[in-house]
């Protein structure tokens, strides 16, 4: 009696997770029956009971799915947890992922943190397939993001590089933290075009800690969540303290929009000054009653522009100048095309940038090597589908190693090596037509914002090649720099970038 009132009393939580322990082994094993009598799968390592291949993931999960690829090829089927999974690493199977199958993998898996922190995926990026996706993204497309519009902004990059210049230009010659400003950069041009102001220096940067919000943001956001491989244990993001963290970031975000949907709704702008929520609160208004934009959806398409738009643009920069500094021949060939072009003249313009065929190197091979969401936001199988000759039932999530595919020697010749020249007598881009290089994703899910993305990406750094004589700090070499990356849905470099920046005309 007393053992089993000892079990009844004190140990009701070691008897819950045997419980559950119990279910998903039973679960895991009938995963591992019914996949052994599927013959027509992709090749893949090994599962075990209850968590299939996730010990495999590692703490970099890019890192470990190339891995696999070399040893399973370009196609692997993946157990992860209760997820069917394939990953594909070759361009060959990324344009049948992205292009073939293009409408029958349009789908997005509805990841928990997403549900949060995009009032319940009603964004772009995690929106599931249908005719709300199609409405928004038409928006985002024909409104938004139409080149008139992005063009149209094109003073607010211009003052910002100039900004940017300026607090490079006041550090010599001391050593500065270059990722810090170039963070700085990146949020100040969206929160202009977004919000009509930055909140880069006092006031309401400090009141609403919006960079320690972005942060948080992007931690939580990216990833692979545990949670996410067991969706029928919801609660155990209630464990890992994730629903918590949640809960406080998307409360502080959703006060501070609030605040700035009320500000504008109070104004009255004329056309040229009107900044991307005046545009959506136009299209609410005008909007059809079939399918109205709420107050909701535009939060969530606002917080899609800062998820897709300022971690990305920084992460380029931040591998762009990293890259130059290890390669002195290539920052020293970069630099003297920009300042051939420019003359006498000491700002880059807009319209100089086409004349930059070698910047322009740097930033494709940059987009190689490093692109910024290096395993892109997967898809999820709608229907069964025939890829490579190996049968992908219907509700499976699609990963795309766009980092190994940019790593591939199939591919890529000498691939690990940062060479801008490949790309000068190459048609290769990075907009979603040649699968070698796809940096923004393609087709349907791929990135609208491609074009303002590279625009604040290309004058920043066309710029800052010109105004200084770039060095790492005395006693620092080439190869000192620890190049360890943080992964998430995007990835950033664990080390900040110290500089010392000379200006090239005193």
């Amino acid at each position: 009696m007393a053992f089993l009132q000892w079990l009844k009393e004190d140990y009701k939580p070691f008897l819950f997770f045997v419980f559950i322990f119990i279910a998903l082994l039973m679960k895991s094993l009938s995963i591992n029956k019914s996949r052994s009598r599927r013959s027509n799968f992709p090749p893949g390592p090994p599962t075990l009971p209850i968590i299939g291949n996730l010990h495999q993931l590692g703490t970099m999960p890019h890192l470990s799915l190339q891995g696999l690829a070399e040893k399973y090829g370009p196609i692997i089927f993946l157990q992860l947890g209760e997820i069917p999974t394939v990953v594909v690493s070759s361009a060959r199977l990324a344009k049948e992922v992205l292009k073939t199958h293009d409408l029958a993998l349009a789908n997005r898996p509805q990841l928990f943190s997403a549900k949060y922190l995009f009032y319940n995926c009603t964004d772009i990026v995690f929106s599931p397939y249908g005719g709300y996706w199609r409405h928004i993204r038409k928006i985002c497309i024909l409104e938004l993001l139409n080149a008139k519009r992005v063009q149209s902004y094109s003073s607010v990059r211009e003052e910002e590089v100039s900004r940017l210049v300026h607090r490079v230009a006041g550090s010599y010659p001391r050593t500065i933290n270059l990722s810090k400003i170039l963070n700085q950069y990146a949020n100040n041009v969206l929160c202009r075009v977004a919000f009509g102001r930055d909140f880069s220096e006092g006031g309401d940067n400090q009141r609403f800690g919006f960079q320690k919000m972005l942060d948080e943001y992007q931690e939580l956001l990216g990833g692979f969540s545990l949670g996410d491989f067991f969706p029928s244990l919801e609660f155990m993001h209630s464990l890992t303290g994730m629903k918590s963290r949640l809960e406080d970031t998307s409360l502080r975000f959703d006060q501070l929009i609030d605040k700035i949907l009320n500000e504008h709704m109070a104004s009255n702008k004329i056309e040229e000054h009107k900044d991307l929520v005046d545009v959506l609160l136009e299209v609410q208004k005008n909007d059809s009653a079939e399918m109205p934009l709420t107050t909701d959806n535009i939060k969530a398409i606002i917080l899609d522009m800062f998820a897709a738009g300022t971690d990305t643009t920084f992460i380029t920069l931040d591998w762009a100048m990293t890259e130059l500094l290890m390669n002195p021949h290539i920052m020293e060939k970069a630099q003297k095309e920009v300042r051939s072009i420019l003359g006498e003249r000491r700002v880059v313009a807009e319209s100089d940038l086409h004349q930059l065929h070698y910047t322009s190197a740097v930033i494709k091979e940059t987009f190689r090597l490093h692109p910024a969401v290096p395993v892109l936001v997967p898809r999820e199988s709608m229907e069964d589908v025939i890829i490579d000759g190996y049968k992908i039932p219907a509700k499976t999530r699609i990963f795309v190693n766009a980092w190994a595919v940019g790593r591939n020697l199939e591919s890529w010749e000498d691939p690990n090596a940062f060479k801008p020249e490949r790309f000068l007598e190459s048609n290769v881009d990075f907009r979603g037509q040649d699968f070698e290089l796809i940096p923004f994703g393609a087709g349907r899910r791929g990135c609208p914002a491609i074009t303002f993305s590279v625009a604040v990406v290309e004058l920043a750094l066309a710029q800052l090649l010109y105004s200084f004589n770039w060095e790492l700090p005395p006693g620092v070499a080439p190869k000192d720099l620890d190049l360890t990356e943080v992964f998430g849905i995007s990835m950033h470099r664990r080390e900040n970038l110290n500089v010392v920046a000379k200006p090239y005309l005193l």
